[in-house]
């Protein structure tokens, strides 16, 4: 079995769009994710929606390299929650043929949070596209049982999906037997990433780390073999390894070549 590895945004945060696809494309990655919506105010994304020259460009890249768009960030989930502020986000993810994009709570009211995410999956439904719900322990979803939990309540809807990313299972409660318990139609994409594994971090230090300090598979201590052991075989590997004191010296392309051999060690597909 060949495993599919898709290139985050996060590990070539330095990239335009159409940069990360030549990057994938020379290292073997089979796709990228791609942020288009910045993760909070001022935050840095990837010029895409408003911009004609790289919506080209990105489209003769990808013809040129063969790598697709696997998934693309990001939509927040918050108290107050309408889902066609989202639209442009989808409609570039159709027009890329994306399969997945990652959404985030930032809504403690579970019943609440569990609505406006239905809501959310009903209007995605046209654009051919998951919701994929990362849970992260400083979020409204905090763990997996959470994120299984919103699922029921908000109905199972067909194309809803859970997130799993090492770092988050490595520092909230999650234990591989709540990873096994996940249907496998709710799995479209896992994150890899290594870190300092346990729970006795502050919110401040959560956050840092995923942003900008993880790193490579073998150089913390997550349990990432047997966190890809509980999960089905087959599911595409999203390399997300942000750390810029390391990346930023040696450029986007070195790191990401780096971030997959590392990834193809742990996972024994060298």
């Amino acid at each position: 079995m060949t495993r599919s590895y898709s290139l985050a945004y996060l590990t070539a945060n330095e990239s335009s769009v159409p940069e990360a696809i030549s990057i994938a494309g020379r290292l073997g990655y089979a796709s990228v994710g791609l942020r288009l919506k910045p993760n909070g105010p001022g935050a840095p994304f990837q010029s895409f929606i408003d911009d004609k020259q790289v919506q080209r460009e990105t489209l003769a890249r990808m013809a040129d390299t063969g790598v697709s768009v696997f998934d693309i960030e990001i939509i927040r989930i918050g108290e107050v929650f309408e889902p066609t502020a989202y639209r442009a986000l989808l409609e570039a993810g159709a027009a890329l043929q994306a399969k997945a994009v990652l959404v985030a709570a930032d809504d403690t009211h579970a019943q609440r949070l569990a609505e406006h995410y239905a809501q959310l999956c009903e209007f995605m439904q046209p654009y051919g596209l998951t919701a994929d719900l990362e849970f992260m322990p400083w979020t409204g979803v905090k763990d997996a049982k959470a994120a299984l939990n919103i699922m029921a309540l908000a109905g199972r809807p067909k194309n809803a999906g859970i997130l799993v990313d090492a770092l988050h299972f490595g520092r909230s409660s999650t234990t591989l037997a709540d990873i096994s318990s996940i249907s496998p139609h709710l799995l479209h994409y896992a994150q890899m990433c290594d870190a300092t594994a346990g729970q006795n971090f502050t919110t401040e230090e959560l956050i840092h780390t995923a942003r900008q300090e993880r790193l490579l598979p073998g150089e913390g201590s997550i349990d990432l073999k047997g966190l890809f052991k509980a999960l089905p075989m087959d599911i595409p590997v999203s390399i997300e390894i942000p750390n810029m004191a390391l990346a930023k010296p040696i450029g986007d392309l070195a790191w990401a070549e780096k971030a997959l051999l590392a990834t193809k060690k742990i996972l024994g597909d060298t």
